[in-house]
Order: C-alpha cells, then sequence, then structure tokens
C-alpha cells in the first residue's frame, strides 16, 4: 500500500478561503526530501515522459507523503495523448496533474477523472503572444482573463497556476471560482504561495525575477565547492607525481614468507618453460 497522503483533492478544495498554502517546485529527490521535511503543502516537479519511468517515482519515493503534482510536456497533440499521459503520472505516483493546454485537452482529462491544474495569466510557453510581462492590468485584458478562468472551471480543472497577475485582480479572481488559485507572482489573495526552488536557493545566475526571492545562495556554494574540487584533485596529482601517495596506510600487506613463496614458484615454472 502507498503511504497515505498528506492531502487529498478534496482536503485541498475544503481549505480554499481558509489559510494558504505553501508550494514548491522541485527538480530532484534532495530537493522534495528537504521540502517535505519543511513541511511545504504542495510539490510540483517536471514529468518528462522519456525518462518518467526512471526518475519521477524518485521524487514520490523522497517525500511519499507530500502531495506532488506535475507537469505535462509541452505540446500535447490530442485528447488521447493526453489521458494517456495524465494516467501513467498518476500510476507512477502524481497527485495531480499540470496542464497549460486548452480547456479543449484539460475536459478530456478531467472527465476521466484525472485532477488537472491548469494555468492562467503570463504562460512562458506562449508568451510569443504577449511577452514577459504582467497579464491583466487593463480591464480589457482583466475581463478575458476571467473569462479563460471560467473556461478552465467549466472543462474540470481542480486549480490554476496564476502567474504575474495585478494582486488585487489575483484576489477577486480567487474570490470568483471555486477552483484553487496558485498564486506565481500574483499577490496573497490566493489559495497557494508558489516558488520555484531555484528562486528560494539562489542557484543560478541570471537576475531574479521580481515575483521570486532568494532565501539562500547555492550559486556562491557551488562556486565555492566546484573550487574545493579542482583544488583537491590539484593535490592529488601533485602527491602522485611527488611519490607522496599512496602512503602505507592506503596498501594491503602479504606476509613476506607467503611473497617470497610465490616468487620461487614463479621463478622455477619459469625455468620450466
Amino acid at each position: 500500500m502507498r503511504p497515505t497522503k498528506k492531502y487529498s483533492i478534496h482536503d485541498l478544495r475544503q481549505l480554499k478561503g481558509k489559510r494558504q498554502l505553501s508550494h514548491i517546485h522541485v527538480k530532484s529527490p534532495d530537493e522534495a526530501a528537504a521540502a517535505a521535511a519543511a513541511d511545504v503543502d504542495i510539490l510540483s516537479s517536471p514529468f518528462d515522459t522519456s525518462d518518467a519511468q526512471a526518475r519521477f517515482p524518485s521524487l514520490v519515493a523522497a517525500a511519499p507523503q507530500s502531495f506532488l503534482s506535475c507537469s505535462t510536456p509541452h505540446g500535447l497533440a490530442s485528447r488521447e495523448e493526453a489521458i494517456r499521459v495524465g494516467f501513467k503520472a498518476l500510476e507512477l505516483g502524481a497527485s495531480s496533474v499540470y496542464c497549460s493546454a486548452s480547456p479543449f485537452i484539460i475536459e478530456a482529462m478531467a472527465r476521466e477523472g484525472i485532477p488537472v491544474v491548469g494555468h492562467l495569466g503570463l504562460v512562458p510557453r506562449h508568451a510569443t503572444w504577449t511577452n514577459f510581462r504582467a497579464i491583466g492590468k487593463t480591464a480589457e485584458e482583466a475581463e478575458a482573463l476571467f473569462t479563460q478562468m471560467k473556461r478552465l472551471e467549466n472543462a474540470g480543472a481542480y486549480a490554476a497556476e496564476l502567474e504575474v497577475v495585478p494582486h488585487q485582480l489575483a484576489s477577486f479572481l480567487s474570490q470568483s471560482t471555486s477552483m484553487l488559485l496558485m498564486s506565481l507572482g500574483s499577490g496573497t489573495g490566493c489559495d497557494t504561495q508558489f516558488l520555484f526552488s531555484d528562486d528560494i536557493l539562489g542557484d543560478y545566475d541570471d537576475r531574479l525575477p521580481r515575483h521570486a526571492k532568494a532565501y539562500r545562495n547555492f550559486l556562491q556554494e557551488y562556486r565555492r565547492l566546484h573550487s574545493e574540487r579542482v583544488s583537491a584533485f590539484k593535490e592529488f596529482v601533485a602527491d602522485v607525481r611527488e611519490g607522496r601517495f599512496p602512503e602505507r596506510t592506503h596498501l594491503v600487506e602479504m606476509d613476506e614468507t607467503q611473497l617470497n613463496e610465490v616468487v620461487e614458484w614463479a621463478a622455477g615454472r619459469s625455468a620450466r618453460e
């Protein structure tokens, strides 16, 4: 039997409007285990169908009681493909499935009982239509966003990521839908606060997004560790060249009598040949 999850979809729905949930996108078993140990409410992660059988279960195993949503690959070609990918993710331990496709695709998944998270606001995969900017700052865009939200809701999505939307509008949208809205840069009026582990840990060299906060500087630590790695390798090379490694404590000893016996045996064999 699988371990009992911290939350079910039913549990999350019951929490709507009562308190904000913490939500982190993790990319490795170590990060998943750390998030579970930190009592993060919701985890999400990538789901690559090409290596899902090998990689995704390791994240599930690292945080067996955590609610773990996974993101489907971009470019699902049909409703049938989306359903297959969704069921595969659930089979491998996902709690729900994120999908940035249209309500047409999401409706098919939801109709089969797959818990689906949609996407509203800035959609990086579709940013060619909007550029990378806040969405919904004008009444026209806000009305379009409201309409998109209702389409996702009617399609059967239980939640939607709301990315870089003005916080006042985000609060209004959250109050106007039965879906859980997951705030990525959209303020405190939504149901979850969502950040990527990369941002929280500060483990990249690009400018931190406005909506994100770095709580550590892992990139600096990675660079320090790399410098230490190079230094250690150099010391090893120097020891080998100067005869300082291996030392006697690194060697296996053989009884001299036994060694002499082998030497004499080998000499006699050579003479016979």
